[in-house]
């Protein structure tokens, strides 16, 4: 996403100019940065140059693991609230790395850190299974939001915001897409496709008639980036060439984005 935004960007479309950016687990670290002004080409650098790259802890994902966990935690539950609450009953039943340790991570990827205007991250409470989505009149720190909506179950601990723990955004759908219903002009960043829908799915699908009739582009990684990212989306190591991988796409979408941005 950092790649694709900086190399439109060099192609003089400002994704920065939008009117209203949603962020959903990875995508709220990538709404923040473009909300709090941090220009493209530095967030480009965060991820290339070692000495700008932020502190990460890695996380060994298995797969197919990962999906038994989760469809034994399903197992009974009937309401997508239901499914989301199991899948946070799960998360929070999981020993991980202390929340300080994962804020800290968080922390070190925000060069600015005040809540900015027109950006909304979304995150799922652990217990109710229900959607929340913060903004800056939320009284949480920007950090500890972007914290909760990366909150990956099983993988990093849920996020405790006020009285209650949050796990990632993502539960719900991977791109919470619904949420920009009335914008005339939307456009996508999927970096984990467009296909599927419901929880750890990307939704889009279900969203499109709610965005009618609004102008909608997807973005999805072709396959120089598919390999450049690696089959662990959570391993630091593939930022880099994710990354030049994103920015090398961009000259591809340039057409399909500028007519869209300029619509």
């Amino acid at each position: 996403m950092v790649g694709l935004i900086a190399g439109l960007a060099e192609a003089g479309i400002d994704l920065s100019a939008a009117d209203s950016v949603v962020g959903t687990s990875a995508g709220s670290v990538v709404g923040a940065l473009l909300r709090t002004g941090v220009a493209p080409a530095d967030m480009l650098a965060r991820q290339v140059d070692p000495e700008m790259q932020s502190a990460e802890v890695f996380a060994a994902v298995d797969l197919d693991d990962m999906a038994a966990r989760f469809g034994a935690a399903m197992a009974d539950a009937s309401t997508p609230e239901q499914v989301r609450a199991a899948i946070g009953a799960m998360a929070l039943a999981t020993e991980t790395v202390p929340e300080s340790v994962r804020r800290a991570v968080l922390s070190s990827r925000l060069p600015e850190q005040v809540w900015p205007e027109r950006l909304r991250v979304t995150a799922v409470d652990a217990i109710s299974g229900e959607l929340a989505v913060f903004d800056r009149t939320c009284p949480h720190a920007l950090v500890d939001v972007v914290a909760a909506s990366c909150a990956v179950p099983g993988i990093w601990p849920p996020v405790t915001l006020g009285e209650r723990r949050y796990i990632d955004g993502g539960v719900r759908t991977a791109l919470n897409a619904d949420l920009v219903a009335g914008a005339d002009v939307v456009l996508v960043l999927a970096p984990l496709g467009v296909v599927g829908s419901g929880p750890l799915s990307a939704g889009l699908d279900d969203a499109l008639p709610l965005l009618a009739p609004a102008s909608v582009h997807a973005v999805v990684p072709d396959a120089d980036s598919v390999v450049a990212m690696g089959n662990n989306p959570l391993d630091p190591a593939t930022r880099a060439p994710a990354a030049r991988a994103g920015r090398a796409q961009a000259a591809a979408e340039v057409d399909a984005v500028g007519q869209l941005w300029t619509a």
